[in-house]
């Protein structure tokens, strides 16, 4: 598995995570919030893609 593949799997299991009735009862406010790990695997998966894209450029260039 890759590791874009990784993130958006992560990224499924958080918004499950963040809508289950067990983890709402909880009323858990930490500092860092469930949309805090989103917002950071969104930022990795955009790299990851920019990344891909500039490889894959650069291999059509060659």
């Amino acid at each position: 598995m890759s590791l874009i593949e990784l993130v958006k799997a992560s990224q499924y299991l958080l918004s499950k995570i963040a809508k289950h009735p067990d983890f709402l009862a909880l009323k858990y406010h930490p500092d860092l919030t469930i949309g805090d790990a989103e917002t950071a695997l969104s930022y990795l998966k955009d790299e990851l893609e920019t990344n891909q894209q500039s490889a894959n450029t650069a291999n059509t260039c060659d």
